[in-house]
């Protein structure tokens, strides 16, 4: 079982699949991180080899937020907005 970002990555999922498994990575950005790692978008996560878990592991780390530091932000960001007292909406008047 693959273990990316404190997340267990479901076995039997496609990798382009599985890999939205954690917090911050969509469809697209899990495509883009599978092309760049040259890892095969149908490959399931128990096929992948540690060479393309460790390079997959190694392209999160040096790209962005995800998990844990982006939830961190978001909640960050909202309760700025709040003690600042600007008004928002859940939908649009």
């Amino acid at each position: 079982m693959a273990r990316l970002a404190g997340v267990d990555l479901p076995p039997k999922k496609r990798a382009e699949i599985g890999l939205t498994y954690i917090y911050g990575i969509g469809r697209t950005r899990a495509k883009s991180i599978l092309y760049r790692c040259g890892v095969d978008f149908n490959k399931k996560i128990a096929d992948l080899t540690e060479d393309d878990v460790s390079k997959i592991r190694t392209l999160l780390e040096n790209e962005g937020a995800i998990e844990g530091d982006l939830r961190k932000e978001t909640s960050l960001n909202i309760k700025r907005l709040i003690e600042m007292g600007l008004p928002r909406s859940a939908s649009p008047p």
